[in-house]
């Protein structure tokens, strides 16, 4: 667990009405907790879901391939290849059409027990799992029966839409990046595009106590190092474009990645939680994320400086 490749993750298409869309589920696959990851390929004219909404969630698209239509609150705006569409909770109701030659898409959702699903066409709502109005068909099949979604022509983008190329890059050290979500953009996670030269590394090792974080190898290859507490590598992993790393909150584990020959670019994600606090094992720092303090302490065992004698 923590690593997979969409090569090797099972596939299932799913086919109702005008919506056809196969679906790869590249999270549970590498073993993320707090968050999920799919993979979607949606075929030429059709929709991946009927428009709906979240009440928790927030889902954050990025557009691998092809082309289409973001379908947003019934207006429609045009969407390409290294986009991201960020949908954050209890917003619009969304979805996508597909153009001729179909469209890829990654999305990344935070995942909630209590979250509320709504469909506007066919008036569904879905609490948890069940989906509910004193019903006991599947929503799918109405929306599968009624009319087609109505497409008019493609509005302006607005600004929960955004291409890597509209974005102003940052380099740290060897990282050059962009961030999709700033902090004003998003509440429960971040999405970020990073390129590494080769033969470089990314972050320095770290670990996180609450954050989740998931990486999607786009380009190139890199090596994953996970390394100890004591800040020694213990495992490396080979990586290339279609994997997918998952790295849970509370594992004591620190992870960097290393750019290959060719370099490497890849997609970040990260989850938002304020509790958050951060180790890194070479330099024996802290951080504190709600408090925005970064400092050293000592570690020590657990009967340092406590009596010899027995209690």
């Amino acid at each position: 667990m923590g690593v997979a490749h969409w090569d090797e993750v099972e596939s299932f298409r799913g086919t109702k009405g005008e919506m056809d869309a196969t679906w790869q589920r590249l999270g549970a696959a590498a073993g993320t907790q707090g968050v999920g990851v799919n993979r979607v390929r949606i075929e030429p004219g059709k929709l991946p879901t009927p428009p709906h909404s979240h009440g928790a969630s927030e889902e954050l698209y990025f557009v691998l391939s092809g082309s289409g239509l973001a379908w947003q609150d019934g207006a429609v705006h045009e969407v390409r290849p290294q986009d991201c569409v960020i949908h954050r909770a209890d917003e619009m109701e969304h979805t996508f059409v597909a153009g001729p030659d179909g469209l890829e898409l990654l999305v990344f959702g935070t995942r909630h027990p209590t979250e509320i699903g709504w469909l506007p066409r066919s008036r569904a709502i879905r609490f948890g799992w069940p989906w509910v109005e004193g019903r006991d068909d599947d929503p799918w099949d109405v929306e599968a029966a009624g009319d087609p979604l109505e497409v008019g022509e493609p509005a302006p983008r607005p600004a929960n839409i955004v291409n890597v190329d509209e974005l102003e890059f940052q380099t740290v050290r060897h990282q050059s990046f962009v961030y999709f979500t700033p902090d004003d953009t998003t509440k429960l996670a971040g999405l970020g595009w990073e390129r590494l030269p080769a033969g470089h590394r990314g972050s320095v090792p770290h670990c996180h106590s609450a954050e989740e974080e998931v990486f999607v190898i786009l380009g190139g290859t890199a090596t994953l190092e996970l390394w100890s507490p004591q800040g020694e590598v213990q495992e490396t992993t080979p990586l290339r474009a279609g994997h997918v790393v998952a790295r849970e909150p509370g594992s004591r584990v620190s992870h960097s990645f290393r750019a290959g020959p060719d370099g490497v670019e890849m997609l970040v994600y990260g989850t938002r939680d304020p509790n958050d606090v951060a180790w890194f094992p070479r330099s024996r720092k802290i951080h504190w994320r709600g408090l925005g303090v970064i400092g050293r302490i000592e570690t020590l065992g657990y009967m340092d400086g406590e009596p010899i004698e027995d209690d």
